[in-house]
């Protein structure tokens, strides 16, 4: 039906196996695949399914998806469908014949995470010693091989004073861009490791004035309130055009290079799970619908979940008083963490909403 949701970004679990037992994983990842996981069949009709009204990018992660033998036969057929397929492998090991596996199965680039700027920290983050050499390798082969990539870097308190280091990494690395992840307690992750709300809103205004002078994009993700940053930081310097009282307005938008997006869950973006349940994102465990049981397309348009999440108005606490929560609207899977409530307040905000201050 004409003006029905499509997805922009689609994130499939592939696989919970992988070789590493990251302290922040969100999946719980283990050294063998989930018996359950979609089959072969499965997952070509999966793509299919989503080939049938639309064509997002589909961000091919797991676990490790190269522990998956039928990877690049999926890869190579979503291709065909015409997605854009992007693989988020773990690092660990690729190789120069992996690289040219990808290249001809249609990948298009891939995901690196690096997590500290040395083997230290990168190695006790991840719980696999050397494998902060094993990526530098990694990212070795990906120049050689002409595939282009991103590094992606989840931000907690072990990391916090090192994120100046990854960026000089992420750019002696030539990455095509720096995507940084804020840490959602989900999985392995444990509150503990988040940074406070005071922290979190110095990092997106860090983040704001390196990307002012950035040679790569740097990305933010599971970070919803640095589209309010922006809009903040371009009203002082006399640029306003990219919100007012909560509202898109003509005019200049947020560049790629400032890398901004509200939160996305439900709402140009789901997440499918290795065993085929739909979320409105990795983080948010609310099921929306199962490709086992019915078309992607019906979960995707008509969910009462992904209904409620389109939908601004239904927020509640300072979100839904905010002037920005068209263009930000909080992390939901934060707010379901802390407050049970998907349409809760984000807990990790600082902010007072102009509508509270007028209040008091």
């Amino acid at each position: 039906m004409e003006g029905k949701p499509v997805p922009q970004v689609i994130a499939w679990e592939s696989t919970r196996a992988c070789r590493f037992t990251c302290r922040h994983c969100r999946a719980n990842a283990q050294t063998e695949a989930d018996p359950g996981q979609l089959s072969t069949e499965e997952a070509l009709r999966m793509v299919d399914e989503i080939a049938e009204f639309s064509k997002p990018l589909l961000i091919i992660s797991g676990g490790d998806p190269l522990l998956r033998k039928d990877i690049f036969e999926i890869a190579a057929h979503a291709d065909k469908k015409g997605l854009k397929v992007v693989m988020s492998p773990s690092g660990s090991v690729i190789t120069s014949q992996t690289v040219d596996r990808m290249k001809s199965s249609g990948v298009r680039m891939v995901s690196i995470s690096i997590d500290g700027a040395d083997s230290d920290t990168h190695d006790g983050f991840r719980n696999v010693e050397g494998s902060f050499n094993m990526v530098l390798n990694t990212l070795e082969t990906l120049r050689r091989g002409e595939m282009p990539f991103q590094i992606n870097t989840t931000v907690t308190q072990h990391n916090l004073k090192d994120l100046q280091n990854i960026f000089r990494l992420a750019v002696n690395q030539e990455s095509t861009s720096w995507d940084i992840f804020m840490l959602v307690p989900t999985g392995r992750a444990e509150v503990k490791m988040e940074i406070t709300a005071e922290e979190y809103e110095e990092t997106l205004k860090r983040i704001y004035e390196w990307n002012m002078s950035s040679p790569m994009p740097i990305k933010m993700t599971c970070a919803p309130h640095y589209m309010r940053i922006i809009a903040q930081s371009e009203r002082v310097a006399g640029r306003e055009s990219i919100v007012r009282a909560g509202t898109r307005v003509e005019g200049r938008r947020p560049s790629s290079r400032m890398g901004g997006r509200g939160c996305m869950a439900g709402n140009g973006f789901c997440f499918i799970s290795n065993v085929g349940e739909v979320y409105g994102c990795g983080f948010l465990q609310i099921k929306a619908g199962d490709v086992r049981k019915e078309s992607f397309k019906t979960i995707y348009q008509d969910s009462p979940l992904f209904e409620s999440l389109r939908n601004h108005s239904l927020l509640q606490g300072r979100c839904g008083v905010c002037e920005f929560r068209t263009v930000c609207g909080g992390c939901r899977a934060r707010a379901l963490g802390a407050t049970q409530n998907f349409l809760g307040e984000e807990p990790y905000c600082t902010y007072n909403p102009a509508i509270e201050r007028i209040v008091r």
